[in-house]
């Protein structure tokens, strides 16, 4: 979204001149900048403060999803109009004392997506299959990926993004398996769907209902036949590396772009042309040693999960292992020149089939298949929202307005107090401290995820160690909350969400307040952070007086 706008990421003299944040933090913190595409009418956004990522992800994989947590996970942005600053008619008031144990909290937000009205049928596809298989995949680059990374700082400095993507969906599923295999919690999903259908037996207008119950399974078990070679094929699994996305949708745009715009697969479609050519012949690296190891591997499984008889694998690795023809493959493509992505694109299927440019062959040897598979997946998902559809009419007949619809990144409240929980038998407390930050650190030698930047370290003295840092509430939050404001009833602003605890990833499925947990940085242990280790006192005084 905001890559066509101007995002202008520096950092104003007037706020920060005693910062001193190098360029490198300040582009990592470009990326808090996506939750301000909503301002659709200004173009202007300036970054005023981010700090650094040694204290904003402090913990890093081992800390993320858990609690307690010591994150400074924040950034602050400017949004400017005609050059000058905009100023806004309604805003939230800053609290200076921050949260309180055992006071409501009101989170606003736009919640990504959730699966908390899935049948039973899809929800076990899910737990039994889906998610078995994700996580195996995942844990297997995730190994990948560290190995060689290990293997000197440049390998580390190159995979660091994607493992770190990898790390985080694989905590994530982590979370959300452990509630499908949770009994009461998958029990009770079970004992309600048998309640809302015997609510429609004993209704005349409840038949279409239960018949779409038994479309659904019966669609779930038409993908469940093909999901092994769909997510291999059509899905890339067995194909990972960028430079052969770039090769398939090379082949593709070649055949899908004459056609109607109606009859395209999605991707191609005129609505979705300047993204996708924004993609298609963007400059970022594509790093040569990296890319041999991903699609090595990936060769590797293709030929674990489907045999080395398969028709498919032969067209594939041409004779060679897996190792080899990645090698060939990867060093022989040309797709890496932007100016030879160019030319195929333009010059459509004539120029990309005289090409011969081996990627391109490949993608082009599975490309019938792959577009088979597809095809049944897209017809059974279909299905299932024709079904779903045709439920959610029954369902509301009969419930009114009790139940809210699954998230779509619309705009929701949510509500809950502040509270701690017990986790194996300890009980833990709503917030954590400055004090538990340093102690956190120093258990670890300071080394690592848990290394605080020089700064935090010379400023410790000047610190009141006891300012609540992080706290958690029972909000119902869920991924693309991130950024949302935690409001007490006096409309004051406590803190800004920045995760939740491994029990709140049951929430893609149902809400639950036993464990589950929303986790924010405290409105209080900002500004102590801002007074007295960035010193910027003008931006405190903005904050919390609204002043310059």
């Amino acid at each position: 979204m905001l890559a066509r706008r101007k995002i202008t990421a520096e950092i104003e003299k007037e706020s920060l001149a005693k910062t001193g944040l190098r360029s490198d933090v300040v582009t990592l913190y470009q990326g808090g900048a996506y939750h301000l595409y909503r301002f659709k009418k200004y173009t202007d956004i300036r970054l005023v403060f981010a700090p650094e990522q040694g204290v904003a992800f402090f913990g890093g994989d081992p800390d993320n999803f858990e609690y307690p947590r010591y994150n400074l996970d924040v950034c602050f942005f400017r949004v400017y109009e005609n050059g000058q600053p905009v100023k806004s008619a309604h805003s939230l008031k800053w609290s200076a004392k921050g949260a309180q144990d055992g006071e409501l909290s009101f989170v606003s937000g736009h919640p990504g997506t959730t699966r908390r009205l899935l049948t039973v049928p899809e929800l076990e596809y899910i737990r039994d299959n889906q998610f078995p298989y994700q996580l195996a995949l995942l844990k297997r680059r995730e190994v990948l990926l560290s190995n060689w990374g290990n293997r000197d700082a440049e390998n580390a400095r190159r995979a660091k993004d994607e493992l770190f993507g990898i790390q985080n969906t694989r905590k994530a599923r982590d979370g959300a398996i452990a509630a499908l295999h949770d009994p009461e919690f998958f029990g009770a999903k079970i004992a309600a769907e048998a309640t809302f259908k015997k609510h429609l037996a004993d209704r005349a207008d409840g038949k279409d209902a239960l018949a779409a119950f038994a479309r659904i399974a019966d669609a779930q078990k038409a993908i469940a036949k093909i999901a092994t070679r769909q997510r291999l094929l059509e899905g890339l699994v067995a194909f990972n590396a960028g430079s052969y996305g770039l090769a398939r949708h090379l082949l593709r745009a070649g055949d899908e772009r004459p056609k109607p715009n109606g009859e395209r697969l999605k991707e191609y479609s005129d609505a979705r042309r300047e993204s996708f050519e924004q993609q298609l012949f963007s400059d970022k690296p594509i790093y040569t040693d990296l890319e041999i190891v991903t699609l090595a591997d990936s060769l590797t499984y293709l030929v674990e999960q489907l045999g080395v008889g398969d028709a498919v694998v032969k067209a594939v690795l041409a004779g060679k292992s897996p190792r080899a023809r990645a090698a060939e493959l990867i060093t022989t493509t040309k797709i890496r020149d932007v100016a030879f992505r160019k030319k195929l694109y333009e010059g459509g299927t004539a120029t990309v089939a005289a090409a011969k440019d081996p990627l391109i062959e490949v993608a082009r040897a599975v490309d019938t298949e792959a577009r088979a598979l597809r095809k049944t997946l897209e017809s059974a998902d279909e299905t299932k929202q024709q079904a779903q559809a045709i439920i959610g009419k029954a369902r509301f007949a009969l419930e009114g307005a009790g139940n809210y619809p699954d998230a779509t990144f619309t705009l929701r409240l949510s509500y809950g107090p502040i509270m701690g929980y017990e986790e194996n038998g300890l009980k833990i407390p709503a917030h954590t401290t400055y004090a538990g930050l340093y102690e956190r650190s120093a258990k670890q030698g300071n080394k690592g995820d848990f290394e605080l930047p020089a700064r935090w370290l010379q400023k410790k003295s000047a610190l009141n160690l006891a300012t609540p840092f992080n706290f958690v509430s029972t909000a119902d939050i869920i991924g693309g909350n991130s950024g949302s404001p935690s409001v007490n009833r006096a409309g004051e602003f406590i803190g800004i969400i920045f995760d939740g605890n491994l029990a709140s990833l049951s929430g893609d499925f149902g809400y639950e307040d036993k464990q589950a947990r929303a986790l924010s940085v405290d409105s209080a242990g900002i500004l102590e952070a801002l007074r007295k280790v960035y010193e910027v006192p003008a931006l405190v005084n903005e904050l919390v007086n609204g002043k310059r």
